[in-house]
């Protein structure tokens, strides 16, 4: 297994590991501060240096097909890896301008998720922007509107912390799953939950900043009709 150490520091940036297995996606780490593609949030790039100096240079983490395990893909022009790897303590960082950004990102749909109370059909973070899907229909949103109340709630610089439940918690509790077509992942007997303040509480397994002012001020970039009944919200840094 991966020790997945963004969970208990999404700021940590650097951190010796060990290799455990080289596969044909990529190199399998101990424990690792890259997270892992997953709830609409990319994976982390960066690098692994060896003990020679040797920097390969990460395009993207992934998770194994058991999901116990994070896979480090390496970027196009990285030098070849392979078992005479396995064994080796190196030292793994991320790119952090990149992850910061989408923490700022994550945390800021998680706050449009409160401006916009309605099912969430789907969503993605970018590097800078983000969106959030919406089961809505005709609703007249208004951008300008939106914004301004979602700018208001970073503006309280309300604190972001997260706590674990059991699965059994969350099925006595089913309104704190806002997404309709992404379930909290099961079966490890517990789920974390992210509060931000007395604002919002629901499942998530992303990254996100420890208060909403470290945000910054957001733009709501866009409004689009994806269907009968489901509205796209884009909004971005400023």
């Amino acid at each position: 297994m991966t020790a997945p150490m963004f969970r208990d520091d999404a700021y940590l940036t650097r951190a010796t590991a060990r290799v455990v297995d080289v596969t044909e996606k990529g190199i399998v780490l101990d424990r690792t501060m890259f997270y892992a593609r997953g709830g609409g949030q990319p994976g982390d790039a960066g690098r692994i240096t060896r003990q020679d100096g040797t920097a390969i240079p990460i395009a993207e983490a992934v998770y194994g097909e058991d999901r116990a395990t994070i896979v480090h893909v390496p970027a196009p022009d990285a030098p070849a890896v392979g078992a005479d790897l396995i064994g080796e303590d190196v030292v793994a960082e991320i790119d952090w301008e990149l992850r910061h950004k989408r923490m700022r990102v994550h945390t800021a749909l998680h706050l449009l998720s409160v401006v916009l109370p309605y099912p969430v059909t789907g969503g993605a973070i970018g590097d800078g922007d983000g969106r959030l899907d919406f089961d809505l229909p005709e609703a007249g949103l208004d951008k300008d509107d939106i914004a301004e109340r979602l700018n208001a709630l970073i503006a309280r610089d309300a604190p972001v912390s997260e706590r674990w439940i059991s699965d059994a918690e969350l099925d006595a509790n089913p309104g704190l799953v806002k997404t309709m077509s992404v379930q909290p992942p099961r079966g490890a007997g517990r789920v974390r939950l992210v509060a931000i303040g007395d604002i919002d509480l629901q499942p998530c397994g992303g990254t996100h900043v420890k208060a909403t002012g470290e945000i910054g001020r957001v733009l709501v970039t866009d409004v689009q009709k994806k269907g009968k009944q489901n509205r796209r919200v884009r909004i971005a840094l400023a």
